[in-house]
Protein backbone atom coordinates (compact mmCIF):
# COMPACT_ATOMS: atom_id res chain seq x y z
CA UNK A 1 0.00 0.00 0.00
CA UNK A 2 2.81 2.44 0.90
CA UNK A 3 4.58 1.92 -2.45
CA UNK A 4 1.26 2.22 -4.30
CA UNK A 5 0.60 5.58 -2.65
CA UNK A 6 3.97 6.98 -3.74
CA UNK A 7 3.50 5.73 -7.29
CA UNK A 8 -0.02 7.21 -7.39
CA UNK A 9 1.21 10.61 -6.17
CA UNK A 10 4.02 10.74 -8.76
CA UNK A 11 1.71 9.68 -11.59
CA UNK A 12 -1.03 12.17 -10.73
CA UNK A 13 1.44 15.04 -10.22
CA UNK A 14 2.89 14.46 -13.70
CA UNK A 15 -0.42 13.88 -15.42
CA UNK A 16 -2.30 16.83 -13.90
CA UNK A 17 0.67 19.23 -13.64
CA UNK A 18 0.02 19.94 -9.98
CA UNK A 19 2.52 19.86 -7.06
CA UNK A 20 3.11 16.53 -5.27
CA UNK A 21 2.21 18.21 -1.97
CA UNK A 22 -1.25 19.01 -3.35
CA UNK A 23 -1.76 15.31 -4.20
CA UNK A 24 -0.53 14.23 -0.74
CA UNK A 25 -2.97 16.69 0.90
CA UNK A 26 -5.84 15.40 -1.26
CA UNK A 27 -4.95 11.80 -0.37
CA UNK A 28 -4.85 12.59 3.33
CA UNK A 29 -8.29 14.20 3.16
CA UNK A 30 -9.65 11.30 1.11
CA UNK A 31 -8.28 8.67 3.49
CA UNK A 32 -9.62 10.64 6.47
CA UNK A 33 -13.07 10.75 4.88
CA UNK A 34 -13.03 7.01 4.18
CA UNK A 35 -11.70 6.24 7.67
CA UNK A 36 -14.45 8.29 9.29
CA UNK A 37 -17.07 6.39 7.25
CA UNK A 38 -15.50 3.05 8.24
CA UNK A 39 -15.65 3.84 11.95
CA UNK A 40 -19.12 5.37 11.99
CA UNK A 41 -20.76 2.41 13.73
CA UNK A 42 -18.02 2.19 16.34
CA UNK A 43 -18.27 5.88 17.21
CA UNK A 44 -22.07 5.99 16.78
CA UNK A 45 -21.44 9.48 15.39
CA UNK A 46 -20.83 10.40 11.77
CA UNK A 47 -19.37 13.74 12.87
CA UNK A 48 -16.26 12.14 14.36
CA UNK A 49 -13.15 14.14 13.45
CA UNK A 50 -10.41 12.06 11.79
CA UNK A 51 -6.98 13.09 10.58
CA UNK A 52 -4.67 11.06 8.35
CA UNK A 53 -0.96 11.71 7.99
CA UNK A 54 1.10 10.31 5.08
CA UNK A 55 4.89 10.04 5.29
CA UNK A 56 6.16 11.84 2.19
CA UNK A 57 9.23 9.58 1.92
CA UNK A 58 7.89 6.11 2.69
CA UNK A 59 4.21 6.46 1.77
CA UNK A 60 3.14 4.98 5.12
CA UNK A 61 0.10 6.58 6.69
CA UNK A 62 -1.36 6.86 10.17
CA UNK A 63 -4.87 7.75 11.27
CA UNK A 64 -5.91 9.74 14.32
CA UNK A 65 -9.23 10.59 15.88
CA UNK A 66 -9.41 14.14 17.24
CA UNK A 67 -11.31 16.04 19.93
CA UNK A 68 -11.05 19.76 20.70
CA UNK A 69 -11.18 21.02 24.30
CA UNK A 70 -14.13 23.40 24.79
CA UNK A 71 -15.88 25.10 27.76
CA UNK A 72 -18.44 22.94 29.54
CA UNK A 73 -21.35 25.08 28.35
CA UNK A 74 -20.26 24.65 24.70
CA UNK A 75 -19.86 20.86 24.90
CA UNK A 76 -22.55 19.98 22.33
CA UNK A 77 -20.74 17.52 20.00
CA UNK A 78 -19.25 14.63 22.01
CA UNK A 79 -17.91 13.00 18.85
CA UNK A 80 -15.68 16.02 18.16
CA UNK A 81 -15.41 17.86 21.48
CA UNK A 82 -14.39 17.23 25.09
CA UNK A 83 -15.41 19.40 28.02
CA UNK A 84 -12.62 21.23 29.86
CA UNK A 85 -13.60 19.55 33.16
CA UNK A 86 -13.12 16.09 31.56
CA UNK A 87 -9.84 17.02 29.84
CA UNK A 88 -7.53 16.04 32.78
CA UNK A 89 -8.61 12.43 32.26
CA UNK A 90 -7.02 12.57 28.77
CA UNK A 91 -3.77 14.33 29.71
CA UNK A 92 -2.19 16.96 31.91
CA UNK A 93 -1.93 20.66 31.11
CA UNK A 94 -4.69 20.70 28.53
CA UNK A 95 -6.26 24.11 27.85
CA UNK A 96 -9.21 25.45 25.88
CA UNK A 97 -8.65 25.01 22.16
CA UNK A 98 -6.12 22.18 22.53
CA UNK A 99 -6.48 19.13 20.29
CA UNK A 100 -6.51 15.62 21.75
CA UNK A 101 -5.56 12.81 19.34
CA UNK A 102 -5.98 9.06 19.60
CA UNK A 103 -4.18 6.76 17.10
CA UNK A 104 -6.40 4.51 14.99
CA UNK A 105 -5.56 1.04 13.81
CA UNK A 106 -4.98 0.66 10.05
CA UNK A 107 -8.20 -0.25 8.30
CA UNK A 108 -9.24 -2.03 5.16
CA UNK A 109 -11.34 0.54 3.37
CA UNK A 110 -13.31 -1.84 1.21
CA UNK A 111 -15.14 -0.90 -1.98
CA UNK A 112 -17.23 1.96 -0.54
CA UNK A 113 -14.30 3.51 1.31
CA UNK A 114 -12.10 3.30 -1.77
CA UNK A 115 -14.81 4.92 -3.90
CA UNK A 116 -15.17 7.77 -1.38
CA UNK A 117 -11.42 8.30 -1.36
CA UNK A 118 -11.34 8.35 -5.16
CA UNK A 119 -14.09 10.99 -5.34
CA UNK A 120 -12.36 13.25 -2.82
CA UNK A 121 -9.01 12.90 -4.59
CA UNK A 122 -10.47 13.68 -8.02
CA UNK A 123 -12.33 16.72 -6.68
CA UNK A 124 -9.20 18.05 -4.97
CA UNK A 125 -7.18 17.51 -8.12
CA UNK A 126 -9.78 19.32 -10.21
CA UNK A 127 -9.66 22.23 -7.75
CA UNK A 128 -5.86 22.23 -7.86
CA UNK A 129 -5.86 22.15 -11.67
CA UNK A 130 -8.30 25.06 -11.81
CA UNK A 131 -6.20 27.01 -9.32
CA UNK A 132 -3.03 26.31 -11.30
CA UNK A 133 -4.59 27.35 -14.61
CA UNK A 134 -5.97 30.50 -13.00
CA UNK A 135 -2.62 31.27 -11.37
CA UNK A 136 -0.86 30.91 -14.74
CA UNK A 137 -3.41 33.27 -16.32
CA UNK A 138 -3.12 35.89 -13.56
CA UNK A 139 0.68 35.76 -13.76
CA UNK A 140 0.40 37.09 -17.31
CA UNK A 141 -1.37 40.24 -16.01
CA UNK A 142 -3.99 40.01 -18.75
CA UNK A 143 -6.97 42.23 -18.08
CA UNK A 144 -8.70 41.61 -21.41
CA UNK A 145 -10.28 38.16 -21.68
CA UNK A 146 -11.18 36.85 -25.14
CA UNK A 147 -13.27 33.72 -25.40
CA UNK A 148 -16.26 31.88 -26.80
CA UNK A 149 -19.69 31.84 -25.20
CA UNK A 150 -20.18 28.29 -23.92
CA UNK A 151 -23.65 28.68 -22.43
CA UNK A 152 -26.07 31.29 -21.08
CA UNK A 153 -27.81 30.66 -17.76
CA UNK A 154 -30.61 33.07 -16.77
CA UNK A 155 -28.84 35.96 -18.45
CA UNK A 156 -25.42 35.09 -17.01
CA UNK A 157 -22.92 34.30 -19.76
CA UNK A 158 -20.31 31.55 -19.34
CA UNK A 159 -17.25 32.26 -21.49
CA UNK A 160 -14.60 29.68 -22.30
CA UNK A 161 -11.11 31.11 -22.84
CA UNK A 162 -8.57 28.37 -23.38
CA UNK A 163 -8.71 26.13 -20.30
CA UNK A 164 -10.48 28.80 -18.25
CA UNK A 165 -14.19 29.32 -17.74
CA UNK A 166 -15.21 32.86 -16.84
CA UNK A 167 -18.51 34.39 -15.78
CA UNK A 168 -20.01 37.48 -17.40
CA UNK A 169 -22.89 38.37 -15.02
CA UNK A 170 -26.11 39.65 -16.45
CA UNK A 171 -25.66 43.09 -14.85
CA UNK A 172 -22.23 43.41 -16.52
CA UNK A 173 -23.51 42.86 -20.05
CA UNK A 174 -24.22 45.71 -22.44
CA UNK A 175 -27.98 46.46 -22.41
CA UNK A 176 -29.89 45.09 -25.43
CA UNK A 177 -26.75 43.34 -26.75
CA UNK A 178 -27.70 40.07 -28.44
CA UNK A 179 -25.17 37.50 -27.24
CA UNK A 180 -25.52 33.89 -28.44
CA UNK A 181 -23.77 30.61 -27.73
CA UNK A 182 -20.72 30.28 -29.97
CA UNK A 183 -20.09 34.04 -30.27
CA UNK A 184 -16.55 35.29 -29.61
CA UNK A 185 -16.51 38.18 -27.15
CA UNK A 186 -14.03 40.31 -25.26
CA UNK A 187 -14.55 41.44 -21.68
CA UNK A 188 -12.58 43.08 -18.89
CA UNK A 189 -11.40 41.07 -15.87
CA UNK A 190 -13.39 42.68 -13.07
CA UNK A 191 -12.33 40.42 -10.18
CA UNK A 192 -11.50 36.89 -9.12
CA UNK A 193 -14.32 35.42 -7.05
CA UNK A 194 -13.06 32.68 -4.73
CA UNK A 195 -16.22 30.83 -3.81
CA UNK A 196 -16.89 27.38 -2.39
CA UNK A 197 -16.90 26.00 -5.94
CA UNK A 198 -13.37 27.27 -6.53
CA UNK A 199 -11.93 30.47 -7.98
CA UNK A 200 -13.75 32.02 -10.92
CA UNK A 201 -13.02 34.96 -13.20
CA UNK A 202 -15.78 37.59 -13.14
CA UNK A 203 -15.89 39.73 -16.29
CA UNK A 204 -17.51 42.99 -17.35
CA UNK A 205 -18.45 44.57 -20.67
CA UNK A 206 -19.75 47.82 -19.18
CA UNK A 207 -16.80 49.07 -17.13
CA UNK A 208 -14.90 52.09 -18.54
CA UNK A 209 -11.71 50.06 -18.10
CA UNK A 210 -12.77 47.86 -21.03
CA UNK A 211 -12.70 50.72 -23.50
CA UNK A 212 -9.21 51.65 -22.27
CA UNK A 213 -7.72 48.20 -22.93
CA UNK A 214 -9.49 47.97 -26.31
CA UNK A 215 -7.92 51.25 -27.42
CA UNK A 216 -4.53 50.04 -26.17
CA UNK A 217 -4.93 47.06 -28.50
CA UNK A 218 -5.82 49.22 -31.49
CA UNK A 219 -3.44 52.15 -30.85
CA UNK A 220 0.21 51.06 -30.52
CA UNK A 221 1.20 54.59 -29.48
CA UNK A 222 -0.70 54.06 -26.21
CA UNK A 223 1.26 50.91 -25.39
CA UNK A 224 4.52 52.62 -26.33
CA UNK A 225 3.80 55.53 -23.99
CA UNK A 226 3.69 58.17 -26.71
CA UNK A 227 0.03 58.73 -25.83
CA UNK A 228 -1.81 58.39 -22.51
CA UNK A 229 -5.46 57.53 -22.05
CA UNK A 230 -6.18 59.61 -18.94
CA UNK A 231 -9.87 58.90 -18.32
CA UNK A 232 -12.94 57.20 -19.73
CA UNK A 233 -16.70 57.36 -19.13
CA UNK A 234 -19.42 55.22 -20.68
CA UNK A 235 -23.13 54.92 -21.22
CA UNK A 236 -22.72 51.24 -22.23
CA UNK A 237 -23.89 50.43 -25.74
CA UNK A 238 -24.80 54.04 -26.53
CA UNK A 239 -22.00 56.52 -26.05
CA UNK A 240 -18.59 56.91 -24.42
CA UNK A 241 -15.99 59.62 -23.91
CA UNK A 242 -12.25 59.10 -23.53
CA UNK A 243 -9.61 61.73 -22.69
CA UNK A 244 -6.18 61.36 -24.28
CA UNK A 245 -2.91 63.21 -23.85
CA UNK A 246 0.15 63.26 -26.09
CA UNK A 247 3.63 62.88 -24.60
CA UNK A 248 5.16 63.71 -27.98
CA UNK A 249 4.36 67.15 -29.45
CA UNK A 250 4.65 65.70 -32.96
CA UNK A 251 1.70 63.34 -32.42
CA UNK A 252 -1.95 64.41 -32.68
CA UNK A 253 -3.63 62.37 -29.91
CA UNK A 254 -7.17 62.58 -31.29
CA UNK A 255 -6.25 61.80 -34.90
CA UNK A 256 -4.01 58.92 -33.81
CA UNK A 257 -6.82 57.31 -31.80
CA UNK A 258 -9.34 57.81 -34.62
CA UNK A 259 -7.00 56.14 -37.12
CA UNK A 260 -6.93 56.21 -40.91
CA UNK A 261 -10.52 56.80 -42.09
CA UNK A 262 -11.69 56.08 -38.54
CA UNK A 263 -10.41 52.49 -38.62
CA UNK A 264 -9.18 52.39 -35.01
CA UNK A 265 -12.18 53.94 -33.31
CA UNK A 266 -14.53 51.88 -35.51
CA UNK A 267 -12.81 48.68 -34.39
CA UNK A 268 -13.52 49.61 -30.75
CA UNK A 269 -17.09 50.66 -31.57
CA UNK A 270 -17.70 47.33 -33.32
CA UNK A 271 -16.47 45.47 -30.25
CA UNK A 272 -18.89 47.40 -28.01
CA UNK A 273 -22.18 46.81 -29.83
CA UNK A 274 -21.98 50.05 -31.81
CA UNK A 275 -21.20 52.33 -28.84
CA UNK A 276 -20.23 55.76 -30.21
CA UNK A 277 -16.93 57.06 -28.81
CA UNK A 278 -16.04 60.76 -28.41
CA UNK A 279 -12.26 61.33 -28.18
CA UNK A 280 -11.44 64.35 -26.01
CA UNK A 281 -8.15 66.21 -25.59
CA UNK A 282 -7.11 66.01 -21.93
CA UNK A 283 -5.97 69.19 -20.16
CA UNK A 284 -4.30 69.78 -16.80
CA UNK A 285 -6.53 72.86 -16.42
CA UNK A 286 -9.84 71.52 -15.03
CA UNK A 287 -11.92 74.27 -16.66
CA UNK A 288 -10.37 73.67 -20.09
CA UNK A 289 -10.81 69.92 -19.63
CA UNK A 290 -14.53 70.45 -18.95
CA UNK A 291 -14.85 72.67 -22.03
CA UNK A 292 -13.24 69.92 -24.14
CA UNK A 293 -15.44 67.24 -22.56
CA UNK A 294 -18.67 69.08 -23.36
CA UNK A 295 -17.86 69.38 -27.07
CA UNK A 296 -19.47 69.83 -29.51
CA UNK A 297 -21.42 72.31 -27.35
CA UNK A 298 -19.71 75.70 -27.00
CA UNK A 299 -19.15 77.06 -23.49
CA UNK A 300 -19.49 80.80 -22.80
CA UNK A 301 -17.97 80.86 -19.32
CA UNK A 302 -17.20 78.69 -16.31
CA UNK A 303 -17.31 79.47 -12.58
CA UNK A 304 -15.22 77.04 -10.51
CA UNK A 305 -16.12 76.19 -6.90
CA UNK A 306 -13.08 74.36 -5.52
CA UNK A 307 -14.70 73.73 -2.14
CA UNK A 308 -17.72 71.89 -3.58
CA UNK A 309 -15.65 70.49 -6.47
CA UNK A 310 -18.26 71.76 -8.89
CA UNK A 311 -18.47 74.12 -11.85
CA UNK A 312 -21.24 76.34 -13.12
CA UNK A 313 -21.02 76.00 -16.89
CA UNK A 314 -22.67 78.83 -18.83
CA UNK A 315 -23.78 78.27 -22.44
CA UNK A 316 -25.98 80.16 -24.87
CA UNK A 317 -29.63 79.24 -24.62
CA UNK A 318 -29.61 77.59 -28.07
CA UNK A 319 -26.60 75.51 -27.00
CA UNK A 320 -28.08 74.29 -23.71
CA UNK A 321 -29.94 71.25 -25.08
CA UNK A 322 -26.86 70.09 -26.98
CA UNK A 323 -24.60 70.57 -23.94
CA UNK A 324 -26.93 68.55 -21.71
CA UNK A 325 -27.59 65.88 -24.34
CA UNK A 326 -30.50 63.49 -24.69
CA UNK A 327 -31.55 62.40 -21.23
CA UNK A 328 -28.63 64.35 -19.76
CA UNK A 329 -26.18 61.95 -21.39
CA UNK A 330 -23.58 64.46 -22.59
CA UNK A 331 -23.23 66.37 -19.35
CA UNK A 332 -23.33 63.15 -17.29
CA UNK A 333 -20.49 61.60 -19.27
CA UNK A 334 -18.51 64.85 -19.15
CA UNK A 335 -18.93 64.93 -15.38
CA UNK A 336 -17.77 61.32 -14.99
CA UNK A 337 -14.84 61.92 -17.34
CA UNK A 338 -13.56 65.06 -15.59
CA UNK A 339 -14.51 64.16 -12.02
CA UNK A 340 -16.30 67.49 -11.51
CA UNK A 341 -19.97 68.13 -10.76
CA UNK A 342 -21.24 70.23 -13.66
CA UNK A 343 -24.19 72.60 -13.34
CA UNK A 344 -25.39 73.68 -16.79
CA UNK A 345 -27.12 77.05 -17.12
CA UNK A 346 -27.90 79.85 -19.54
CA UNK A 347 -26.55 83.40 -19.30
CA UNK A 348 -29.83 84.58 -17.76
CA UNK A 349 -29.75 81.82 -15.11
CA UNK A 350 -26.10 82.55 -14.36
CA UNK A 351 -26.81 86.26 -13.92
CA UNK A 352 -29.76 85.52 -11.64
CA UNK A 353 -27.67 83.17 -9.50
CA UNK A 354 -24.80 85.67 -9.38
CA UNK A 355 -27.14 88.47 -8.30
CA UNK A 356 -28.57 86.26 -5.53
CA UNK A 357 -25.10 85.28 -4.29
CA UNK A 358 -23.86 88.88 -4.47
CA UNK A 359 -26.91 89.97 -2.47
CA UNK A 360 -26.09 87.46 0.29
CA UNK A 361 -22.42 88.48 0.35
CA UNK A 362 -23.39 92.18 0.39
CA UNK A 363 -25.65 91.61 3.41
CA UNK A 364 -22.85 89.69 5.14
CA UNK A 365 -20.30 92.48 4.62
CA UNK A 366 -22.73 95.20 5.69
CA UNK A 367 -23.67 93.31 8.87
CA UNK A 368 -20.28 91.93 9.92
CA UNK A 369 -18.03 94.80 8.80
CA UNK A 370 -20.51 97.56 9.66
CA UNK A 371 -20.11 99.23 6.26
CA UNK A 372 -22.57 100.81 3.87
CA UNK A 373 -23.85 99.32 0.63
CA UNK A 374 -21.28 101.16 -1.51
CA UNK A 375 -18.26 99.72 0.33
CA UNK A 376 -19.78 96.23 0.27
CA UNK A 377 -20.32 96.45 -3.49
CA UNK A 378 -16.72 97.60 -4.04
CA UNK A 379 -15.43 94.56 -2.12
CA UNK A 380 -17.64 92.24 -4.18
CA UNK A 381 -16.56 93.88 -7.43
CA UNK A 382 -12.93 93.31 -6.45
CA UNK A 383 -13.60 89.58 -6.00
CA UNK A 384 -14.02 89.30 -2.21
CA UNK A 385 -16.65 86.74 -1.24
CA UNK A 386 -16.13 86.06 2.50
CA UNK A 387 -14.69 87.53 5.70
CA UNK A 388 -11.57 85.32 5.62
CA UNK A 389 -10.46 86.91 2.35
CA UNK A 390 -10.93 90.43 3.72
CA UNK A 391 -9.09 89.59 6.94
CA UNK A 392 -6.13 87.67 5.58
CA UNK A 393 -5.54 88.53 1.91
CA UNK A 394 -2.12 90.24 1.52
CA UNK A 395 -2.53 93.92 2.41
CA UNK A 396 -0.73 94.88 -0.81
CA UNK A 397 -3.64 93.47 -2.84
CA UNK A 398 -6.23 95.50 -0.93
CA UNK A 399 -4.14 98.67 -1.27
CA UNK A 400 -4.47 98.29 -5.04
CA UNK A 401 -8.20 99.08 -4.73
CA UNK A 402 -8.46 102.70 -5.91
CA UNK A 403 -11.47 103.50 -3.72
CA UNK A 404 -9.69 102.53 -0.46
CA UNK A 405 -6.83 104.29 1.33
CA UNK A 406 -4.48 102.59 3.79
CA UNK A 407 -6.53 103.55 6.87
CA UNK A 408 -9.71 102.16 5.31
CA UNK A 409 -7.96 98.90 4.39
CA UNK A 410 -6.55 98.42 7.90
CA UNK A 411 -9.92 99.15 9.48
CA UNK A 412 -11.72 96.67 7.21
CA UNK A 413 -9.15 93.97 7.99
CA UNK A 414 -9.48 94.61 11.74
CA UNK A 415 -13.31 94.44 11.63
CA UNK A 416 -13.18 91.23 9.56
CA UNK A 417 -10.84 89.56 12.06
CA UNK A 418 -12.97 90.67 15.02
CA UNK A 419 -16.06 89.25 13.32
CA UNK A 420 -14.32 85.93 12.68
CA UNK A 421 -13.24 85.69 16.34
CA UNK A 422 -16.79 86.46 17.50
CA UNK A 423 -18.23 83.80 15.18
CA UNK A 424 -15.66 81.25 16.39
CA UNK A 425 -16.60 81.87 20.02
CA UNK A 426 -20.29 81.45 19.19
CA UNK A 427 -19.48 78.25 17.33
CA UNK A 428 -17.66 76.81 20.36
CA UNK A 429 -20.59 77.74 22.59
CA UNK A 430 -22.98 76.02 20.20
CA UNK A 431 -20.87 72.85 20.17
CA UNK A 432 -20.88 72.86 23.97
CA UNK A 433 -24.69 72.79 23.84
CA UNK A 434 -24.50 69.51 21.92
CA UNK A 435 -24.89 66.54 24.25
CA UNK A 436 -21.92 64.29 24.96
CA UNK A 437 -23.66 61.31 23.35
CA UNK A 438 -24.02 63.22 20.05
CA UNK A 439 -20.39 64.38 20.06
CA UNK A 440 -19.11 60.89 20.89
CA UNK A 441 -21.33 59.13 18.36
CA UNK A 442 -19.53 57.02 15.76
CA UNK A 443 -19.18 58.90 12.46
CA UNK A 444 -19.82 62.31 14.08
CA UNK A 445 -17.37 65.22 13.83
CA UNK A 446 -17.29 68.66 15.51
CA UNK A 447 -18.35 70.55 12.39
CA UNK A 448 -21.40 68.36 11.86
CA UNK A 449 -22.26 68.46 15.59
CA UNK A 450 -22.02 72.26 15.51
CA UNK A 451 -24.24 72.48 12.44
CA UNK A 452 -26.81 70.13 13.99
CA UNK A 453 -26.78 72.07 17.26
CA UNK A 454 -27.48 75.31 15.40
CA UNK A 455 -30.55 73.56 13.93
CA UNK A 456 -31.77 72.43 17.36
CA UNK A 457 -30.52 68.83 17.05
CA UNK A 458 -28.43 68.49 20.23
CA UNK A 459 -28.74 64.84 21.28
CA UNK A 460 -28.64 61.38 19.69
CA UNK A 461 -32.34 61.15 20.43
CA UNK A 462 -33.01 64.35 18.47
CA UNK A 463 -31.01 62.95 15.56
CA UNK A 464 -32.73 59.55 15.73
CA UNK A 465 -36.15 61.21 15.41
CA UNK A 466 -35.24 62.80 12.06
CA UNK A 467 -36.03 61.33 8.65
CA UNK A 468 -33.25 61.11 6.07
CA UNK A 469 -34.73 63.84 3.86
CA UNK A 470 -35.13 66.11 6.91
CA UNK A 471 -31.45 65.72 7.81
CA UNK A 472 -30.26 66.33 4.25
CA UNK A 473 -32.43 69.44 4.04
CA UNK A 474 -31.11 70.76 7.37
CA UNK A 475 -27.44 70.15 6.65
CA UNK A 476 -27.04 69.71 2.90
CA UNK A 477 -25.14 66.44 3.44
CA UNK A 478 -25.38 63.45 1.09
CA UNK A 479 -28.29 61.07 1.64
CA UNK A 480 -25.97 58.09 2.28
CA UNK A 481 -24.17 59.91 5.10
CA UNK A 482 -27.47 61.14 6.54
CA UNK A 483 -28.81 57.58 6.56
CA UNK A 484 -25.65 56.27 8.23
CA UNK A 485 -25.79 58.89 11.03
CA UNK A 486 -29.50 58.35 11.66
CA UNK A 487 -29.14 54.55 11.80
CA UNK A 488 -26.22 54.93 14.24
CA UNK A 489 -28.33 57.24 16.41
CA UNK A 490 -31.20 54.72 16.31
CA UNK A 491 -28.98 51.74 17.19
CA UNK A 492 -29.89 51.91 20.93
CA UNK A 493 -33.54 51.40 19.96
CA UNK A 494 -32.75 47.87 18.80
CA UNK A 495 -30.70 46.77 21.81
CA UNK A 496 -32.65 44.27 23.89
CA UNK A 497 -33.29 45.56 27.38
CA UNK A 498 -32.70 43.14 30.30
CA UNK A 499 -35.86 41.62 31.66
Amino acid sequence: MSREILLLVDALAREKSVPRETIFTALEQALASATKRRFTDKFLQEEADVRVEIDRLTGEYKGFRQWVVVPDEEHEEPARQIAITDAPERGEGLELGDIIEEPLEPVDFGRIGAQTAKQVILQKIRDAEREQVLSDFLDRDELLVTGTIKRIERGNVIIESGRIEALLPRDQTIPKENLRVGDRVRAYLLKVDRTLRGPQLVLSRITPELIKVLFELEVPELEEGLLELKAAARDPGLRAKIAVKSNDPRIDPIGTCVGMRGSRVQAVTGELAGERVDIILWSADPAQFVINALAPAEVSSIIVDEEKHSMDVVVDEEQLAQAIGRGGQNVRLASELTGWQLNMMTEAEANSKRDTEHGSIQELFMAKLDVDEEVAKILIAEGFSNLEEVAYVPISEMLEIESFDEDTVNELRRRARDALVTDAIKSEETIETAADDLLAMQGMDDDTAHLLATKGVRTMGDLADLAIDELTELTGMEADRAKELIMTARAPWFVEQPA
